[in-house]
């Protein structure tokens, strides 16, 4: 099976910075079902780390991830499943932010070109985004007819607030360019064209020279207190994403985005 993710560790002073590196090496990144289940083990391979203390997660040179493979035989499958076999399928997603979330390990996204939907999702369950002055984000869930699920409302909520949320997820054909990303508290830093990567270095060497343990314990702190009320608030967006992808609207909108044409939608 393809492997989609490297991790390379010991870098930077001390030997405490990590890379992830998610590359398809097809100019999308797109998220197979398989990418998702890759990243989530990419996470969780550092739970017992303590030689690793920040951990910089980059996509391709082109695109961070054009977000969830509307493509993947894997993900197409999910049109024909029953309701018990789709939720359990619609997990995936969750499992892999809440795993870059809970990580002791201070996380660092660098992002080139687009970042998309499920990009989005990844990014905002980081502590910090780095991202290139040509790059942009958009969240164009609803303009397939589904939600913005990942349990990422509320986290977009924390860093943006509830209009700008609003925008970003209702306008789905809207860019959020990298300078509105940073005007908005999107992402905390753009760089030049390419050079994401190497600023985001830049950022997980200045935390590396912290001290391990109270790095760890004060993002634990926030993260908590931050987060407390976040899952019952999202914890049903899996039922909501299966609610929605019965609708026609659903089928309408990915019809329309697979034919390359602008869909009607009626509310049903």
């Amino acid at each position: 099976m393809a492997g989609f993710v490297t991790i390379e560790k010991g870098l930077g002073p001390e030997g405490r910075i990590a890379v992830v590196r998610f590359d398809r090496g097809d100019g999308i990144n797109a998220l197979s079902p398989e990418a998702l289940r890759q990243l989530t083990d990419a996470a969780r391979s550092f739970e017992d780390d303590g030689d690793t203390s920040v951990v910089v997660l980059t996509g391709g040179a082109r695109a961070f991830t054009a977000g969830f493979d509307l493509k993947d035989p894997e993900g197409r499958s999910r049109a024909t499943m029953d309701l018990g076999t789709l939720r359990r399928h619609l997990k995936l997603g969750p499992r892999l932010t809440r795993a870059w979330q809970e990580m002791e390990q201070i996380t660092i996204g660098a992002i080139e070109g687009f970042c998309v939907g499920g990009g989005v999702a990844l990014a905002v369950a980081l502590d910090f985004r780095v991202m290139a002055r040509d790059g942009h984000m958009r969240v164009p869930e609803i303009g397939l007819g589904m939600n913005m699920s990942w349990q990422s409302v509320p986290r977009m909520l924390h860093l943006i607030g509830p209009a700008r949320t609003k925008q970003a997820v209702i306008l789905a054909d809207q860019r959020i360019s990298a300078a509105e990303a940073y005007e908005w508290g999107l992402v905390e830093e753009v760089a030049e064209p390419g050079g994401a990567f190497g600023a985001a270095m830049a950022l997980a060497t200045k935390v590396a020279a912290q001290p391990p343990l109270s790095v760890a314990m004060t993002k634990l702190t926030v993260n908590r207190l931050t987060h407390a009320l976040d899952d019952l608030a999202s914890h049903m967006d899996v039922d909501q994403f299966a609610l929605a992808s019965l609708s026609e609207d659903h089928k309408e909108g990915v019809a329309a985005f697979l034919g390359r044409r602008k869909p009607t939608f009626r509310g049903r």
